[in-house]
């Protein structure tokens, strides 16, 4: 059943793209040919450079916020841990509350015979 879904979704898929290409087509054959870019490594480096040593740039502030993006990343992780703790926590108590009423009714069940 599964892989006749799989198929069907397969071939619906690759419809759907043939379609899209088919639309297409004409739009890039109308396309001017250009030649492609040329990058100019001196030039590039040169950018760089003034960009990252110029008197904007500044270390503390890029390490401020790599810094702050690891904090972030810190305390989702640890709201996700503690979300997991206290459905486990849950569950625990669950199981305790569900073993103490089997154990009273056992308890019943033994002194009536």
């Amino acid at each position: 059943m599964i892989s006749v879904i799989v198929s069907i979704i397969f071939f619906l898929s690759f419809i759907i793209l043939a379609v899209i290409v088919l639309k297409k087509i004409p739009l890039l054959l109308n396309l001017p040919e250009t030649e492609p870019a040329k990058l100019n490594w001196k030039e590039m480096s040169v950018k760089i450079k003034d960009s990252l040593f110029s008197d904007k740039f500044s270390f503390e502030i890029l390490l401020q916020k790599i810094l702050s993006k690891i904090r972030v990343l810190t305390l989702k992780t640890d709201h996700k841990t503690s979300s997991w703790l206290q459905k486990l926590r849950q569950r625990d108590q669950k199981k305790k509350f569900d073993e103490d009423d089997n154990y009273w009714q056992e308890i019943k069940n033994h002194t009536r015979k």
